[in-house]
Formats: structure tokens, sequence, C-alpha cells
């Protein structure tokens, strides 16, 4: 089967947060990147837009009780660009986190130039 997205990890950002989760959270992110990998229509409770940001999105992943977010966003076609995780201790996205993710992503496109 061949991989519908590819995914791009920026810098360490991604690398940090996982780096700190235990073995079991560790598999259940890479299960759900090769979910955003594979399949055609990503179902919203893996992948999510975030409203009133510039195409943020949240990777979802929930183990157990806990429930951890990792901000992405779409560059050209279908390459989707993996930026920090955090886990979530409230119902909202904390705006810090949005804030950060935001300006990961112009980062990014600014050592694009």
């Amino acid at each position: 089967m061949s991989k519908k997205r590819e995914l791009y990890f920026f810098k360490d950002y991604f690398e940090k947060f996982y780096n700190r989760q235990t073995k079991r959270v560790q598999k259940k992110i890479l299960w759900t990147l090769r979910i955003i990998e594979d399949l055609d229509r990503i179902p919203e409770m893996y992948l999510k837009h975030l409203t009133n940001t510039s195409g943020l999105y949240e990777i979802r992943i929930r183990v157990g009780n806990n429930i951890y977010r990792i901000f992405c966003f779409f560059d050209i076609d279908n390459l989707v660009i993996i930026g920090h995780g955090f886990q979530k201790k409230s119902q909202k996205t904390p705006i810090k986190e949005i804030e950060r993710a935001e300006q990961i992503k112009k980062e990014y496109y600014e050592s694009k130039e």
C-alpha cells in the first residue's frame, strides 16, 4: 500500500516531545502517524483542523485517560509538517500551545526561503 501523505518532522520539536513519553504512548503516537500517512480520509478523531488558526491541525492521541496533541500543517501536495506536541490537561487547547504552533509554522516557511 502506498502512502497518501509524507510526514516531515521540522527541527526537533516532535522528537523532544516523543522522547518524554512512555513506551505505550510512543507506540500509540506511531500508530496514529501511520493512519495519517496511509488513509485517504482521516477520521476527525485522529486529525482535526483548528478553527481560527492559519491552517493548523492537531493530531489527536488518546491513551487511557491521557490525551496528547501534536500540531501539524500541510505544505505542498501531501506533505504534512509535524511540529511540537503536548499533553492536554483541559477541554480547550491552550492558547500558548496554539501560538507556539503558529510560531513554528512561521519558522518553517522562513527556513524555506
